[in-house]
């Protein structure tokens, strides 16, 4: 009696590049569903901003515009922005609460790509993204708001915002490999974003400082792109501001996405 015999196909060690985005979009809707089992992420992702729109209109906006009709035209673009950038910092604590729960060293395991989880984290916090921009935008037009560049410059503002904010995610992620623990990314992550914000015309004009203070306001990063949103906005769009935005936003990406994935790689 002869045995059957069984060819056993190799498993390969390669991951092609489309199952590599399959899988990044399977660990990025795995991101989104948490938000199900842990509402608390979505409030923090849309009281905030709200909270940051009308505490700075109707507190700060007769003083500093004579109105808070005046103020919001102003200030909605830089609170657009700063929002954009502290959101970034989700990206830095969803990946440090991961690494510290062993997430990636399960799926390290699996036969996936090694880049495709910290790609889909990326990609989900770029969905929370566009959530937040859009409510941002929804509430400060409930309250007198008035877009003028049209639905160009809508787009134009999320096409601006997500391209810098996804270079500033790497930073997110540099500090998230860097910590041992979320809270640690939330703490220095801050130190950096809110100097880096409040030194900027998001909230006030350039010519309302101190002349030292305005050589830095003028060249800061997060004064150039609310400038880009404030002109998308009012139909006065400057391609001089959106093209300095981005190549703020790929000056950010070379310096900070080769160190974070080489950490990562190191950490994983």
């Amino acid at each position: 009696m002869t045995a059957a015999t069984h060819t056993v196909s190799p498993l390969s060690r390669r991951v092609s590049p489309a199952d590599g985005l399959r899988q990044m979009c399977t660990l990025a809707w795995r991101s989104l569903v948490s938000i199900k089992h842990n509402p608390f992420e979505l409030l923090d992702l849309s009281i905030q901003p709200v909270m940051f729109v009308l505490l700075f209109t109707y507190v700060f906006g007769g003083a500093i515009s004579g109105s808070p009709g005046q103020y919001l035209q102003f200030a909605l673009p830089g609170i657009v922005v700063q929002n954009a950038i502290f959101a970034t910092l989700t990206t830095g604590v969803g990946l440090s609460t991961d690494l510290t729960k062993g997430v990636y060293d399960r799926l390290r395991s699996l036969p996936i790509a090694r880049w495709s989880p910290l790609a889909g984290r990326i990609v989900a916090d770029t969905v929370k993204q566009i959530w937040a921009i859009t409510l941002l935008i929804g509430v400060g037009m409930i309250i007198g708001f008035r877009i003028h560049g049209g639905v160009a410059g809508v787009l134009g503002t999320y096409a601006v915002v997500l391209i810098f904010t996804l270079a500033v995610s790497w930073l997110a992620v540099l500090v998230g490999v860097l910590v041992d623990n979320p809270e640690k990314v939330q703490i220095f992550g801050f130190v950096v974003t809110f100097p880096l914000t409040f030194t900027s015309n998001a909230f006030v004009p350039t010519e309302t400082m101190p002349g030292w203070l305005q050589a830095w306001v003028k060249v800061n990063p997060v004064t150039i792109l609310a400038n880009a949103v404030r002109g998308l906005f009012n139909g006065v769009a400057s391609a001089s501001t959106i093209t300095q935005s981005i190549l703020w936003a790929v000056a950010i990406a070379v310096v900070f996405a080769p160190i974070a994935v080489w950490k990562f790689k190191r950490r994983v």
